[in-house]
C-alpha cells in the first residue's frame, strides 16, 4: 500500500484486513508498527526498497497521490491498482503497462473514477450516445494536500483528452443535471472516464458540483480566476462528507446513480476490492473498474447506501 498513512491509504488496508488480507502500509513517515513499510519514493534508495517489497506481494496498490509514472515502472509484472483521477497520468499508465507487460493495472480505482466508470459502462447506449457523469462531493471531509493540489491545479487547465473537438477548460462550463429531482449546478471537470470508456463508442463529459451552491459558485470563480486557486487550500472544511456518481444518457434521459457518506473510506473500499480481483487474476493488462465488475460491486459494497 503506498501512500499507507494517508486517509484513503488507512481505509484501503482498513478494507483488505476486514476481509482476511495482510497488508504493508509503506509510506515516507511510516512508523515500526507492525505491517509498516517505510518508503522514500523520492529517493534512488527507496525504489530500490519498492522493488524489494512490492515482488513479496500479490497486489500493489498506490494511493499516494504522487502520479509519477517511475513508480509503475519500477513494478513490472507486479499487480497495481492505482486510485489517481488524473487523465494525462492514467493515459501514460496504460501506455507503459501495455510495453512491459501483462500483469494486471486497474486504472482508476475509487469513486470517479471507479464508481462513476461502472455506472457509465452499465447505462444503456449506443454508439454515438453522450453519457455526462455526474460526481457531487460534500465539502465537510478534510482531504489530504494532494487531493486539495489536484482540486486546485485543474484550475486554468484543459480537459486533457476531452472529445468535444475543442479545448474545454476546468469548471469553466455549465450544465444542469438532476440530483433527488432537482436540477444542480455542475462544472465540467477533467475526471478521466471519457479516457476509460472510449472504446465504448459513446462520447462522455463529467460535471462536478460540491456540497453547497455556494461552494460551487466558489469553485467555478476559481475556474474563472485561476490566480485564486489557492482559497481552496484555505477554505473552511463547512457541510458534510457526502458524495454521490451518477451517469446520465442525454437520448435517452437513463439515468444510474450510486451515493454514500466517507469519500475516503468509499474510495478504499473500491481500491480493495479491485486489489482483491487483480489478486485474483493478476495477468488482464489495463483495466478499468468496469471491466473488473458490473454493478453488482455497488449493491455488495458497504461504502454505498443508495443506489438509484
Amino acid at each position: 500500500m503506498l501512500g499507507g498513512t494517508g486517509a484513503v491509504g488507512r481505509a484501503v488496508a482498513h478494507e483488505l484486513e476486514a476481509r482476511g488480507h495482510e497488508a504493508l502500509r509503506g509510506s515516507r513517515g511510516a512508523g515500526s508498527s507492525p505491517g509498516a513499510v517505510r518508503l522514500d519514493l523520492s529517493s534512488a534508495a527507496g525504489m530500490r526498497r519498492l522493488r524489494e517489497v512490492a515482488h513479496e506481494c500479490d497486489v500493489v496498490v498506490d494511493a499516494s497521490g504522487r502520479d509519477d509514472p517511475a513508480t509503475s515502472r519500477e513494478l513490472e509484472g507486479v499487480p497495481y491498482v492505482d486510485t489517481s483521477a488524473t487523465t494525462s497520468y492514467l493515459a501514460e499508465l496504460r501506455g507503459l503497462r501495455a510495453q512491459s507487460g501483462a500483469a494486471t493495472l486497474v486504472l482508476g480505482a475509487g469513486i470517479a473514477p471507479g464508481a462513476s466508470t461502472v455506472l457509465a459502462a452499465a447505462l444503456a447506449s449506443e454508439p454515438g450516445d453522450e453519457i455526462d457523469v455526474s460526481v457531487l462531493l460534500g465539502t465537510g471531509e478534510v482531504h489530504g494536500p494532494a487531493a486539495v493540489a489536484w482540486t486546485a491545479g485543474l484550475a486554468g487547465n484543459a480537459v486533457w483528452g476531452a472529445p468535444d473537438g475543442a479545448e474545454i477548460l476546468n469548471y469553466r462550463e455549465r450544465r444542469r443535471i438532476p440530483i433527488d429531482g432537482r436540477d444542480r449546478t455542475h462544472l465540467r471537470t477533467d475526471f478521466p472516464d471519457h479516457l476509460l470508456l472510449a472504446a465504448a463508442g459513446v462520447t462522455v463529459r463529467t460535471y462536478l458540483t460540491l456540497g453547497s451552491p455556494l461552494a460551487t459558485a466558489g469553485l467555478a470563480l476559481v475556474g474563472a480566476v485561476p490566480a485564486l486557486r489557492g482559497i481552496l487550500a484555505a477554505a473552511p472544511h463547512w457541510g458534510d462528507d457526502r458524495w454521490r456518481v451518477a451517469a446520465l444518457n442525454r437520448r435517452t434521459g437513463e439515468m444510474l446513480a450510486a451515493s454514500g457518506s466517507g469519500q475516503s473510506r468509499a474510495t478504499g473500499e473500491f481500491a480493495a476490492l479491485a486489489a482483491i480481483r487483480a489478486s485474483e487474476s493478476p495477468g488482464l493488462g489495463a483495466v478499468t473498474m468496469a471491466d473488473l465488475f458490473g454493478l453488482d460491486v455497488l449493491a455488495s459494497a458497504a461504502a454505498v447506501t443508495s443506489r438509484a
